[in-house]
Parts: structure tokens; sequence; C-alpha cells
């Protein structure tokens, strides 16, 4: 869900948004504190904002990798 949060808010980014429309609000106060994050700590790439696909990247990682893990582990001790 959070994943197309972040989707959600890459894709007004590309148009000039209504600051105090309450969906954009919400997505802002949804995804600044995480995108701030990975923003600050990534290199500056001419004005492009790669925080969101990184991200999801990571999400998508957690999804996969990291839950299957943790699933085969607790059949394991079955």
């Amino acid at each position: 869900l959070y994943m197309w949060v972040i989707i959600a808010r890459a894709v007004i980014s590309w148009v000039n948004p209504d600051p105090y429309n309450p969906i954009v609000q919400f997505l802002y106060k949804a995804t600044d504190p995480l995108l701030y994050r990975v923003r600050r700590r990534m290199p500056d790439f001419g004005g492009i904002d790669f925080s969101p696909i990184i991200v999801i990247l990571v999400i998508v990682f957690l999804q996969s990798f990291l839950v299957q893990t943790l699933n085969n582990l607790a059949m394991s001790l079955k």
C-alpha cells in the first residue's frame, strides 16, 4: 500500500498540485519523512529526484526477500 502512495506522490510531483488539497497534503505528510531521509543520503543528479525509486526498490526487496526468508525460517522451526 505504501508503495502506491509513493507512486501517487511521484506522479503528482510532475504537475503543479494545489498544496491545500487534502489529498496532496496527505501524500506529502505520508511520504516526506522517508523520502527526505533517502534524499539526504543521495548525491545530486541534476534536479532529478530518484528517492521514490530507491524507496520502492527497498519495499520490493523487503516484500520478496525478507518476507520469504522469514517464512522459510518459520517453516523450518515447525
